[in-house]
């Protein structure tokens, strides 16, 4: 039902050589976190996930493919970068739904009270 979606954090130009071609001038990697967004609010969350890819080659270079070195500049590259903090910012339609809900209590508490009669 909901696809995963993700902002892109950071991308890293790396000078190592690609698993497929031998290109060093090629690598990229990709930092993105993920945020959920639906039709009462939008939050970012602390998931964060990265991909590599080579330009020169046009190939997905999976972590299976990595060479020691590559393992190195990611993890030394996970650790640099910061991501956004988790929030959460509700919608316009979340705002009616508390208000309305709110109300409700009050009348009901009001009625229950005998406070207001019909």
């Amino acid at each position: 039902m909901n696809e995963k979606q993700y902002f892109t954090l950071k991308e890293v130009q790396l000078n190592n050589n690609c698993p497929e071609c031998y290109s060093n001038d090629g690598l990229e990697l990709t930092f993105k976190q993920r945020f959920i967004e639906n039709k009462f609010y939008k939050s970012i969350t602390q998931e964060t996930i990265h991909d590599m890819h080579c330009k020169t080659c046009n190939t997905d270079i999976f972590p299976v493919r990595w060479t020691n070195d590559i393992e190195q500049v990611v993890a030394y590259q996970e650790r640099a970068v910061i991501p956004k903090p988790k929030s959460l910012k509700l919608k316009q339609l979340a705002w009616v739904v508390i208000v309305a809900d709110a109300l409700l209590f009050i009348v009901v508490l009001l009625f229950i009270t005998g406070i207001l009669t019909f």
